[in-house]
């Protein structure tokens, strides 16, 4: 990488602006899953050992879409993240402003503040350059460590990154290498598993990995679009019509890498404790019948396949893994995975529900690598640039 990283930069006696992503799932104020918030602990961390002034951490949560909406503000993650580091962590209900200033002058030397939603003002996602310079003004340096909105171009990464010596953290340092790598040098067998709802969604990231891996498992809704292209009765499935001809040019320019079920589960409707029953791919769904997971066919299908790889990246579902009746497909590809990851493989997780389904099968700890955000890794996987990593000052 050749950005300025956290190990380049002077923090001594300075006010760190720190970019983190804490766009952590609420229930009401309780934090339901905090996996964000202690990925960032490391770089904090890093950062109090070299005694700064002070450190300044922003982030955004949820689409407010530049409005005040108290179920999405961040107050509820300060308590959380000064039980994670030994240490208050002040807030102020702000990111901006004379309020800000106040705060973050009232603080100890070495002191934390957590700024309110940066989604609060409607600048943030336009990449306004007055909000950023606001934002610029409150820091002596930027850090940023928020790799779930590095594929963004918003106010408080890619606008700050433009005001000041803009530096990568230790997270976001770790994902590029983790991703980049992946795709740059992997070491092969490198076996790419996609899956999710729509085919529609990857299509761009299926044509790039096709050039880069050796295999590509498909699964969950993207399947169903795959199995009708080859003619396949899906019932009422989610099958995307309009793109059935581009799942079939896939299939056929992938020269044998794309790898499909060969059985599901079909439902007779979308509901946790609706009839369901296993079918093959000579039958199909057929009536008011949809597919919610792979079968167990498909499993110990894609168990071959993975026999051997040296690399593997997971981004997306088999099934409906929120019901427990349709997460078998993807808890047990968890499972295949975790197993892989003992015998040295590099098992890397892309974000978003991947994530959240390895960590529902308690997985989490096998994975060489669960990325922090589905869309930027997707955007990388593509090989495309990343506005919060571009706009980091180079080397």
């Amino acid at each position: 990488m050749n950005k300025m990283t956290v190990r380049d930069a002077n923090f001594s006696g300075k006010r760190v602006l720190v970019r983190v992503d804490f766009n952590v799932p609420l229930d009401g104020d309780r934090i339901t899953d905090d996996t964000r918030i202690q990925a960032a602990v490391p770089t904090i961390k890093y950062l109090l050992d070299q005694k700064p002034k002070a450190i300044i951490l922003m982030s955004h949560l949820g689409r407010p879409k530049g409005e005040r909406k108290p179920d999405m503000s961040l107050s509820p993650v300060a308590p959380a993240l000064s039980d994670l580091l030994g240490q208050k962590v002040a807030f102020v209900d702000d990111c901006v402003g004379d309020k800000v200033k106040s705060a973050i002058e009232e603080l100890p030397d070495g002191g934390i503040i957590l700024l309110e939603n940066t989604r609060f003002h409607a600048g943030e996602t336009k990449n306004d350059s007055e909000l950023a310079e606001k934002m610029a003004a409150l820091g002596d340096i930027f850090v940023n460590d928020a790799f779930g909105t590095a594929h963004r171009a918003h106010a408080s990464n890619v606008g700050v990154s433009q005001q000041m010596t803009a530096v990568a953290g230790l997270l976001l340092e770790k994902e590029i290498e983790y991703l980049s790598n992946a795709v740059e040098s992997p070491e092969r067998p490198f076996v790419a598993i996609l899956g999710g709802a729509k085919v529609s969604d990857k299509i761009q990231v299926i044509e790039a990995l096709l050039g880069k891996v050796d295999k590509l498992l498909i699964g969950g809704g993207m399947a169903n679009t795959f199995a009708a292209a080859k003619g396949v009765p899906m019932g009422k499935s989610l099958v995307e019509s309009e793109a059935i001809e581009t799942a079939k040019e896939l299939i056929e320019k992938s020269s044998g890498k794309i790898i499909l079920p060969v059985d599901g589960v079909a439902a007779a409707s979308f509901d946790n404790d609706a009839e369901h029953q296993i079918y093959t791919m000579t039958g199909g769904v057929h009536g008011d019948w949809q597919s919610l997971d792979i079968g167990p066919r498909s499993i110990e299908h894609f168990k071959d396949a993975l026999h051997g790889a040296k690399t593997v990246v997971w981004n997306g579902p088999m099934g409906v893994f929120e019901m427990p009746n349709f997460a078998t497909g993807t808890i047990s590809l968890a499972k295949i995975l975790a197993n892989l990851t003992d015998h040295g493989t590099t098992t890397i997780i892309g974000g978003g529900d991947s994530a959240a389904a390895v960590e529902q099968a308690g997985l989490a700890e096998k994975m060489t690598h669960i990325s922090t955000g589905g869309g930027a890794s997707l955007e990388l996987l593509e090989g495309k640039e990343l506005p919060g990593l571009t706009a980091l000052t180079d080397k």
